[in-house]
Order: structure tokens, then sequence, then C-alpha cells
């Protein structure tokens, strides 16, 4: 691709009457310049139209919009957050409308050199916007382009948020695009969009809401989760709810400037619909998008993981092995899945008899040893094998096939036309089998084949509902993915999906990037190894900006291959970066494309003794922090947070955007190690005090700190005032066993609640059942204080910083007994022991109930 032009686009202005026209530059516009098909009317003023008339103000609580000389301002209590001037209104016209084009903005506005923009294409900035009066929480406003175009849009205003319909009037040359955008500060982050893998801020960037082609090893842009939403760091953010190909241009024309570009083709006389939010803080601003689109569903609590899977089973053997394997050699582990093959044929809904004899044995040793199960699967039927052939008529004759298709991109079939009422049911039929059989959720794959377009032309598909591919590029994800997840029940499931869209959330329980490379890779590095030379999807990197990107987008649950994918297997040093990362987030689950696990050492992937160790203290404190990330997961209905947080979002007052530092959930700050030979390494922090989970040495900010990260080591923080509920040490699985004696379940019982505690600033942390612990830190002691919830009844086990032993411990004022060592404090009902691990820690045992404790320094 070639580089960015820096220059501007020069044009004149028209105005009719007296004085001549004068120049005008349109940065955002600049990228049309080398295209003599395009053109851009500009009106002169910029809204000097509506300038004279008095300001008008349009509140709902405590957001704002006002239209004051002739631009809207979108702001918060007395802050202007966002400017809406004229000129960030754009109709584009063509001469014809020509059905076969695919009017994707996003090729045109990077210059891609082989999609010329349609005959004719015109750019009309408005030139004014006029207020045209306020009714109810109704308000009206005109908007004039150049070229004598008119446009009208009506805002109204919702609890702290604005939905906008913005409907071109019709003219004589057809709208085929819309593009709405506006001018924030400086120095603001942006974040949102859905799923990218190269940095967390947009800043900068132009982001395809659709697969585009591209010179990466995949071939495409890796869009596979677009989502229309963007968020300011200042406080404010735009979603716009278009199903169309469009391209968010963050600041990359112009650093001053945002623009959201939506092909709306024959549609675009039903204009655009977006909302504009704000909020006190950018975590808070994912809620409101919520309220829009639906809020996100929860997996089942056992879907956090973590998980283990192969690429390829080779029988029902290697998996009843594999259950026995983890389960002998302590390795916590909630679900198995089973990629495939393992039926007789994509889709045949069995299991092919020669490699799985009997499935439901395999899934009654599962059950018995505490793991739930997933299955791989696609919204096709495998047109070479003759055992679909009966269900290929069947669909056929019934209609349940697209009436047309385009170019096909997986190696199985037409996908089953998911948008008919009738195909879909059909195919639920058949998925129900082994959802009947014990099957608890799926990883639905592919299902990606439906193109905006391509170098400039549509591609062809057509749907049972009368849609094409203008909108079932990403509206057909919503189809596939609902069709599944209505077999299953709530908090009790687990899709694992690769693609997704605007309110997917609603489906899609955990999002997979798909296929990364098994390296410390940048997203587009040039790479030059014995696998050839190609350019990057990333490996651990790119994942970590994916999960970060994900979050605030909607799609809280995200879980990668640990280990990648591409170019597998990884190397004991990627392998055991990546499984430390994942502990540290939502879903963590394992796999690879040469079936790596860690138990099984190779001279490809040089695992070892070492590696086997490290997995089973990072799978395990994985599954300890559930009640932490459960917490945070069921809190999503109230404040819509996401649970992993890029730092630059979470304190944009530090003006940073880390791609590889994150707070899970309020009281963890993670800074994985994602480069090679890397032992140690620079932290950002906050201007807040930390401790190092594993030393209890204190990091404050605000600052950069630097910390050691030997390949044993996950730099991992606690806040002061943190406090983290844990899972007891033994814990195995969150999923029922057949023998609790043998097998440590949570489903047996919840057992006692353990609590990390750093102290510092008061705090309390209640958890999802209504248990709650608060601290509080004085010069001469530590307060503790915790309360039974509803499934956590069996008392509390608390862990607090303290660097020298403490002068006496007490219990609701009475002086607990010190224990001998943690075995003996384990037989206690009450009582403290202080060890010097984690920097020197105060482990007080506390029986259920309303209880406080005081640890005297």
């Amino acid at each position: 691709m070639e580089a960015r032009r820096a220059s501007y686009l020069e044009v004149r202005c028209r105005r009719a009457g007296p004085g001549a026209s004068r120049g005008y530059t349109a940065p955002v516009l600049s990228r049309l310049a080398p295209f003599a098909f395009a053109t851009v009317l500009f009106g002169c003023g910029d809204g000097e139209e509506g300038a004279g008339s008095p300001p008008v103000r349009f509140a709902a609580d405590d957001s704002f919009v006002t239209l004051a000389a002739g631009t809207l301002e979108l702001g918060r209590g007395g802050t202007v957050l966002l400017r809406l001037a004229p000129r960030d209104f754009v109709l584009a016209t063509v001469d014809v409308f020509e059905p076969n084009k695919s009017y994707d903005p996003y090729p045109i506005l990077i210059e891609d050199g082989a999609s010329l923009p349609p005959a004719g294409l015109t750019f009309h900035p408005a030139t004014s916007i006029r207020s045209r009066g306020v009714s109810g929480d109704h308000w009206a406003l005109e908007l004039r382009h150049s070229g004598g175009l008119v446009s009208q849009m009506t805002i109204t205003r919702m609890a702290d948020r604005f939905v906008t319909h913005w409907v071109p009037l019709p003219s004589t040359r057809p709208v085929v695009m819309l593009s709405v955008g506006g001018e924030p500060s400086a120095s603001e982050g942006f974040y949102g969009l859905g799923e990218v893998f190269d940095d967390v801020n947009h800043r900068g960037k132009v982001r395809a809401m659709q697969l585009e082609l591209t010179d990466l090893e995949s071939a495409n842009n890796e869009a596979h989760v677009p989502v229309p939403l963007l968020l300011g760091t200042s406080g404010w953010g735009l979603f716009v709810e278009s199903p169309y190909p469009a391209a968010f241009d963050v600041a990359a024309s112009d650093p001053a400037r945002i623009a959201a570009t939506f092909g709306t083709a024959d549609a675009s006389e039903m204009g655009l619909r977006f909302h504009l939010f704000t909020a006190d803080h950018p975590l808070d601003l994912t809620r409101s998008y919520f309220d829009v689109t639906g809020y996100p569903r929860l997996p089942g609590p056992w879907a956090l993981g973590p998980w283990i899977w192969r690429d390829e089973n080779d029988d029902q053997a290697q998996v009843e092995n594999d259950l026995e394997t983890i389960r002998a050699l302590d390795l916590a582990t909630t679900a198995y899945w089973i990629d495939r093959p393992y039926a007789t044929a994509v889709n045949t809904f069995d299991y092919l008899p020669s490699q799985f004899p009997d499935p439901d044995a395999m899934m009654a040793k599962m059950e018995a040893l505490g793991f739930r199960t997933a299955l791989w699967h696609t919204p096709y039927l495998d047109e070479k094998h003759a055992a679909t052939q009966q269900l290929r008529e069947h669909a056929e004759s019934q209609g349940f096939y697209p009436p047309s298709t385009g170019l096909l991109l997986n190696g199985w079939g037409k996908p089953i036309d998911l948008t008919n009422p009738e195909a879909k049911a059909w195919w639920q039929s058949l998925v129900k089998q082994y959802v009947d059989r014990g099957v608890s959720g799926f990883k639905l794959d592919y299902g990606e084949d439906i193109l905006a377009g391509a170098f400039g032309s549509g591609s062809g598909w057509k749907f049972s509902d009368g849609s094409t591919e203008r909108t079932q590029h990403s509206q057909f994800q919503l189809h596939y993915h609902s069709t599944y997840a209505e077999l299953l029940e709530d908090e009790d499931n687990f899709l694992l999906c690769r693609g997704g869209t605007y309110g997917g959330q609603r489906y899609a329980s955990v999002i997979w990037p798909g296929d990364l490379d098994a390296s410390f890779a940048r997203h587009g590095e040039a790479i030059d190894d014995a696998s050839g030379k190609y350019k990057a999807v990333g490996g651990l990197p790119a994942s970590l900006v994916a999960a970060l990107s994900l979050g605030p987008s909607g799609y809280p649950f995200y879980g990668s291959d640990t280990g990648g994918y591409r170019h597998s297997p990884p190397d004991k040093e990627v392998f055991i970066r990546w499984f430390q990362q994942t502990a540290l987030s939502t879903v963590m689950q394992i796999g690879t494309s040469t079936n790596d696990v860690a138990w099984e050492p190779t001279a490809k992937n040089g695992f070892d003794a070492q590696v086997l160790e490290l997995y089973r203290v990072y799978t395990r404190l994985h599954l300890r922090l559930f009640p932490y990330l459960w917490t945070y997961a069921k809190a999503l209905a109230v404040d819509g947070r996401p649970i992993q947080r890029a730092l630059g979002l979470a304190y944009p007052e530090l003006g940073a955007h880390p791609n590889d530092v994150y707070l899970l959930g309020d009281h963890l700050l993670v800074a994985p190690i994602v480069d090679r030979g890397v032992v140690e390494r620079d932290v950002s922090f906050p201007a807040e005090a930390f401790l190092d989970w594993w030393t209890g040495e204190e990091r404050a900010g605000p600052g950069t700190l630097r910390v050691t990260a030997p390949l044993d080591v996950l730099p991992l923080f606690i806040r002061r005032g943190g406090i983290v509920p844990l899972l007891r040490p033994t814990i195995d699985t969150l999923s029922p066993v057949q023998d609790p004696d043998a097998i440590d379940s949570f489903a047996t019982t919840a057992g006692v609640l353990y609590a990390r505690v750093a102290p510092g600033p008061a705090s309390r942390f209640e958890l999802y059942d209504g248990s709650a612990i608060e601290q509080s830190d004085a010069e001469d002691a530590v307060t503790v204080s915790v309360e039974s919830g509803s499934v956590f009844v069996h008392g509390f086990e608390l862990e607090t910083y303290l660097p020298t032993p403490p002068q006496q411990v007490l219990l609701d004022g009475a002086a607990l007994p010190a224990a001998a060592n943690r075995d003996a404090l384990a037989q206690l009902e009450q009582g403290y022991l202080y060890v010097a691990e984690h920097g020197g820690l105060v482990v007080v045992r506390v029986p259920k109930g309303q209880r406080v404790v005081k640890i005297l320094r």
C-alpha cells in the first residue's frame, strides 16, 4: 500500500449572490484527491448561515446538545466533549445508482488502488445547521449541503443519551453514502469499534466495519467483529446503528476530526440512525450502548475455563485419556471441547463410529470427571460427502439455501439461509440432537462467506428475507449465533464465536480471534522465518489488543487459542507467556493447530517439566479467580463496564495508551510479557499505589517503573485498597463430579471463601452472591470486615499483605490464637498465621456470618 499523502485537497466553494468564491481545505476528504471521478463541492461559510441565531440547548439529565454559532456541541455537565460542525455531515451522490456496485467507502478512503469510486461520486458537506423547533423530547433540525442538497435531522433525548435520525431529502442525484463525524479534543484517545489487533487506541487509523482484502497472510483485514461504536476518553460515544459497509476515519486524515462513512446505497433514503452518549468516565459509556443494543448474555460459569481442546482428536480413546491425564496431573480444568473432525461429515449431526464408537459413554466420563463439553460447528452441509445427501436434498427442496450466493469462503458448500424462519427451525432441530446428548456449547466457526463486496462490486448474495450482502455481511452473524443460543440455557451455555457485529453480545457469549500466529509477532509485522515470508496476522501481542478492544465494544468475554494457531507449535517461551496472560483474562482456553498440550513435550515445542509446573500454577490461579471474575460478569447488567480494561481507557488522565497493560476488574493491574527474551519491562502506573502480587513490593505512580519478569513470573499487581476474592487453592473444576473425594469441585461445595487484601484507602467488595469484604487501613491497625452471602456460607480465609508480623489479631474484639502452619490453621474455625511468602501475609481464618478482624501492627 502506498504511503498516505500528507497534502490537502484544495477546492473552491460556490456561493450564490455577491462575493467571489474562496479557497477551502478539506483534510478528511483529502484521500479522494487521486480519483478523477470524485468531486467535492463545498458551500462557503462552514456554518455562517446559522451563526447569527441564538444558541439552542437540548438536555437529557446531565448530557446536553447545543446548537451555537451553527455548530452542534455534545457535552456533559458544563463541559463540551465533541463538536459536530456542518462540514461533519456529508452526503455522497452519484450520477446513476448501479445495483451491482458495493458502495463500500473503505477502499475509497484508504486509496487501495484497486477499487475505483462509482462514476460521478460527489461529496456534499453541509454548509449550515438550523433549528426547526423543539417539541417535547424531539428536536428538529435542517441541514443545507453544497450542491443544493438538503437533509433533516431529529434528535430525541433519552435518559443520558440522544438518538439521532438523519435523512437526506429527495434530490436529482442518488445519495449512496452518508458520513457523520465530529471534532474531539486534541488529546482524545479513541476506543471501541470492535475487535482490532494492532493498537488499542484508534487515533490515526481508518477502521473498516467489514472484512476487506489485504496483504496479510490471511488475505483479509481480520475485521471479524466490527462494531460501529467509537468512544472518546473524555467521556463521549458515537454509535451508528447501521449494518451497511462503513469506515471510521479516526483522526487519520485530520488529527482534529473523526468521520464515520456508511455506504447506504439504495437505502440512503432511510437515512442514518446514530446515538450520542456521555458519561463521567469513559468506562461507563458501554452501558449506554447496551441500553440500545441489549446486554451481554452470560456464559455458564464453567465456560470461563480453563478449557482444553485439540485441533484434531485421534479418537474417543485419546479424548478419554486426556480427561484422565488432566485429573491425574492435578490440572485445574472445567471443560473440554472436541474440534473437527468428529462426525461422519460436516454436518451429519452424528459421531463417526470408527472414531467415536460410544460417544454417550465418553460424555458420561466427561461428566463424571467434572468436564462440560462443546463441539465445533458451522452453518454448512458438506456438499462433497455422500453422508449429507439426504439433508442437502431436503434443504434444496424446502428452499433452505439462499436464493443466490456469491463466492464461498469455506470448503463445504453454501450456508443454510438462517434468515428463513423455517430453515432456522429445521437446523435447530438437528443441532438439538447434540444438546440432548449432553453437549453444553459450541465453537461456531466460519459463516463469514458474505462479503460486502470486492473491488467496488457487490458479491451477488440474496436471502429469503429479501436482504443482500449489503446488510448480511454483518447481520448473518446474528442469525447464525441466535440459532444456537436459543437452544442453550441462560448462564449455562458456551458459544465461542469467531464473528460478530453490534448487538451480537446477546447471543455470542465468548469471542475467539480466529487463527493467530503461534509467536510474539505483531499484527502486520513482516516475518521471514522457516515458514516463509509473510505479513503476520499477529500472535500474543495481537491477541491482547483484541481482548482490550472488544470489552468496551460490547463483548466482555474473550478467549484466544492459548499458544496460537498459525505456524504452530508454539515454543516453550511463547506457550508460557501466553498462558500467563490468559490466566489473567475472562476466558482461558488452551489449544493449538498442532495439538499441543502441556503434558506432551515434543522436539518441536520444547515443553518440559517447568512448562507443566507453571501451567499447573497459572491454570489454577485462573480458576481460583472465579468469584472475582463472576462478580464483574454479573455487574455487567448494572454498570456495563468491561472486565478487561485497557490502561488508557481506565485512566484517561494518563494520556498514555499502552497495548500491553490492563486492569482486570477494579483491583488487578496486569502487565504481561509479549516479547521474546524479555525478563524485565517498563510498566505505566496510574496515580495510585500497587503491591506486587507475588512479592508484596510497593509500586507507586503516576509514572513508568521497571519491573522484573523472569520466565516463571507474570507481572501482576493489586492496588492499595484492593480486595480479590478467590476459591480454595485445591479447586479442580466448577462442574459437578461423580467422586467429590477425588476431584475438588465448586459444584460439590463453594467452600471457604479466600481473599487477598492489600491495605489501603477504605474499600468494599461485594460478591455476586451478596457476600462482602471491607477493609480500611490506619496507622496502628488494618481492619477487615466480612459478611457471608447465599453461596459462600462456610467462612473466610483472609490473606492481608503486611511486611512484618502483627502484634495481635482480633476477631470481633477477642484475640485469635496463632497457628503453627497452614495445615494447623486449616483445622481451626478461627485463628491466624503469619507467613513470609508474598512479602509477608497475615492469614486469618474467620467463621461465617458478619465478622470484624483487626490486625494490630
